[in-house]
């Protein structure tokens, strides 16, 4: 045989190999098909949008692209709804509302024998599949099967399939009705939303009037709601109602099928509404491929989520990631009014929660980067489009600062007339951690680049704005706002209670028991207000006398992470500053907010020259950031460790409360004094990984699965859970909470690797 012959055997053999190998890989790659239902999202909606005595969606509800409307799936046994996708659910502007019980739902009738195709009577299944809505209806001679995607960040596709299954030609009459509520309830209040129904070119529209409800629901007279048929109609409106005939029958032979495609697009301007009537033609006209391609982003989204699918046990851990990024998707929105980049909210389905919070967007961020790098750098990007700048109109002062919240309205104090963007405080320091994660994902050098000077900024904002006494310790607080003011005696001072509640906000942890005026123990003075002033003597900020231990450990972490970008970028010098004041604010947290005695960390409390640590506030989950951020050393991190095993602590049924069980204060159900919130169990769980304590955070991690409630079953995920027995609380279908479940399904049941920085080691 000759050297030839024998090379192109053997690269024949590589070559069957390979295929196989890829052969095999590809049977294995899961498809959408393989999660069905991991939530529920059926639904039978009303006017009566929330559950009573809440700010939550009484439904769960499925959207994708961005888009700013969403849907549910028939409720198994409420005929009424078989035959079409049920709602839409909208948001206007800021705040989530039912347009419609069902705004196209399909009827056939036999053009023969004129008897119509009861939907309650047929065989049925209705499937919510990772980003995409199925139904489907078998007859004795007709299978009727729909499915909705998203084709674009305006826009719905619903391809509808009718297959004749008998061995007769078939002619079919068909028309689709639907209706609007018009109408949002909230307890004892309905309020008219103003909104009519017209005929389109091809179907049906609804419009919108200018409504500006700031605290329910806002509109203009540019809204638009568009619903057109692939195949020519006649529509006839009566009031809140339509029917939309099909001019010409359907005619079907034996075995054979047909596809009538609809879109439904929701748009807030008049451009919109035009690009995506253009777009239109292309829906239809290539409507399998959009379906294709939407299945294909899915798989690929589940590639990138799936841990090693071999056990039951497995299987249902995988159910809960692809649920946590179901929940992602759904909350992601695309730009509109004020909004630049694409952002996820905490909760579209919640009244108060349709606007992007700044370490909200970082977890979600960090999380989305694993699966979707490039929408991760948008959500980033969402934030940084407010970061103060040096000749911002109002606020100079706060030069680098990243604003609390935005929204899609400006809130009155900047001319606005919404009332839910906040520039009263910042949030904790995370947007470099994030960065850093999307860059280890994409290796975007370009974003990196760009983000870094950004991230600078606002890290240098800590110190200028917030280091009262010029210790290198930071305090929590907030910036000068009218709201931080009250007048006495015809005099404007600080409002001190309204600057309690900024600071405590900038920490993210509202109402948490370490924020609380009164001080505990004799020499605890309390929380109490300072001025920040410039080498001018104006007042820039306000800060409390209290030195967290978690924002300090936050931004040691964040010198850690723009060390890391600075060694990417080549600036050497940048790298050296960060490592030489890390080190000294380790050793600043380490010998001054440790407590040997309880073997925990606790803020620092200064008045004048003296300082202590406020440990008789009981413990929270601040104390273990200085595992997660790498501050400790191996000794510390022990006795914090044991603190967090203890039952009578924070080893609780669904473990890791904001406060420890044996606090005074300690209450399960209040928000920040007791409740699990996800991100500090994420905080602490990586923290206990980083100094080798595998056996504990797997402990601790699987607790959480097994308890946080419907988490494994087809329930949503919550806001928070009570500790003591997992009941879910709060809102729902909240995306820091899934972004947690996401990352710890990879990092505890995966890979084992952690997010914490990299740059500076653990001090033995």
């Amino acid at each position: 045989m000759t050297k030839k012959r024998m090379t192109q055997l053997f690269l024949t053999l590589i070559a069957l190999v390979l295929g196989v190998f890829f052969s095999q890989q590809q049977a294995d790659a899961s498809k959408v098909e393989d999660y069905p239902n991991v939530l529920d999202v059926s639904a039978t909606p009303s006017a009566d949008f929330y559950k009573a005595g809440t700010s939550v969606n009484k439904y769960s509800h499925f959207s994708d692209m961005g888009a700013w409307h969403g849907y549910y799936l028939p409720k198994e046994g409420d005929a009424s709804m078989y035959g079409g996708f049920v709602g839409p659910m909208i948001v206007a502007e800021e705040y989530p509302v039912n347009l419609s019980k069902q705004i196209s739902k399909l009827n056939l009738t036999n053009a023969t024998t004129g008897k119509a195709y009861d939907f309650k009577n047929a065989k049925h299944e209705f499937v919510y599949y990772p980003g995409r809505l199925h139904q489907e209806y078998v007859f004795t001679d007709l299978t009727v099967s729909m499915d909705l995607i998203f084709a674009s960040d305006r826009t719905a596709l619903i391809r509808t399939n009718i297959r004749n299954t008998s061995s007769k030609t078939l002619e079919l009459k068909a028309n689709w009705t639907g209706d609007i509520l018009n109408k949002l309830t909230i307890g004892s209040k309905t309020t008219d939303l103003q909104q009519s129904l017209s005929a389109n070119d091809n179907g049906v529209q609804v419009n919108f009037e200018t409504v500006r409800n700031s605290s329910s629901y806002m509109t203009t007279d540019q809204n638009k709601f568009d619903v057109t048929y692939s195949q020519p109609i006649t529509t006839q409106v009566d009031g809140n109602n339509y029917i939309s005939s099909l001019n010409n029958n359907i005619k079907l032979a034996a075995n054979d099928s047909t596809d009538i495609f609809t879109t439904e697009s929701y748009v807030f301007t008049n451009e919109e509404l035009a690009t995506e009537r253009a777009n239109s033609a292309s829906y239809f006209d290539n409507g399998l491929s959009y379906f294709t391609k939407n299945d294909q982003r899915w798989e690929n989204y589940l590639d990138k989520t799936e841990t090693s699918n071999t056990t039951a046990r497995d299987k249902k851990l995988n159910r809960a990631a692809v649920k946590s990024m179901e929940t992602l998707n759904t909350n992601w929105l695309s730009p509109a009014g004020k909004l630049k980049h694409d952002g996820i909210v905490p909760a579209m389905g919640d009244r108060w929660f349709v606007g992007l919070w700044a370490w909200d967007s970082w977890k979600e961020a960090t999380a989305v980067a694993e699966y979707d790098p490039q929408l991760a750098e948008s959500v980033v990007r969402s934030l940084f489009d407010y970061q103060i700048q040096p000749d911002d109109s109002l606020r100079p002062q706060d030069a680098g600062m990243i604003p609390d919240a935005i929204f899609y309205n400006q809130d009155q104090y900047r001319g606005g007339d919404g009332i839910n963007w906040n520039e009263r405080n910042s949030k904790p320091p995370l947007a470099a951690w994030s960065v850093w994660q999307i860059y280890q994902q994409n290796h975007d050098k370009e974003f990196l680049a760009e983000m870094y000077p950004k991230l600078v900024e606002y890290h240098n904002w800590w110190y200028t704005n917030r280091d009262h006494n010029h210790d290198g310790l930071a305090e929590y607080g907030a910036t000068v706002h009218d709201l931080h003011y009250k007048t006495v005696n015809g005099q404007k001072v600080p409002d001190t209670d309204e600057i309690i509640l900024g600071a405590a906000w900038e920490s993210g942890m509202d109402n948490a028991v370490r924020f609380d005026a009164e001080g505990a123990g004799k020499d605890d003075q309390g929380v109490q207000v300072l001025e920040n002033k410039n080498s001018d003597g104006k007042t820039v900020g306000f800060s409390i006398n209290q030195e967290s231990v978690d924002l300090n450990s936050y931004l040691y972490a964040e010198k850690g992470y723009l060390a890391s970008m600075a060694k990417v970028l080549g600036k050497d010098s940048d790298v050296t500053e960060y490592t030489d004041e890390a080190k000294t604010l380790r050793d600043k947290i380490n010998q001054k907010m440790y407590d040997k005695k309880t073997g925990f960390y606790y803020d620092l409390q200064f008045v004048g020259d003296k300082e202590q640590m406020v440990s008789e506030r009981g413990k929270g989950t601040e104390g273990w950031i200085p595992l997660w951020a790498k501050v400790s050393n191996q000794k510390e991190a022990g006795t914090v460790k044991d603190v967090m095993m203890n039952p009578a602590m924070f080893n609780t049924y669904m473990p890791l409360p904001t406060t420890a069980r044996d606090s005074k204060k300690f209450t399960s159900t209040r928000y920040w004094r007791g409740p699990v919130w996800l991100d500090q169990a994420f905080f602490g769980i990586e923290g206990l990984q980083n100094y080798g304590f595998q056996k504990d955070a797997d402990t601790l991690t699987n607790k959480l699965y097994d308890h946080a409630e419907g988490l494994l079953g087809d329930g949503p995920i919550r806001e928070n859970y009570n500790p003591l027995n997992g009941q879910g609380l709060n809102s729902e279908n909240f995306s820091w909470s899934a972004s947690v479940f996401y990352m710890l399904h990879h990092d505890v049941f995966g890979n084992g690797k952690t997010t914490s920085q990299t740059a500076f080691s653990i001090d033995e």
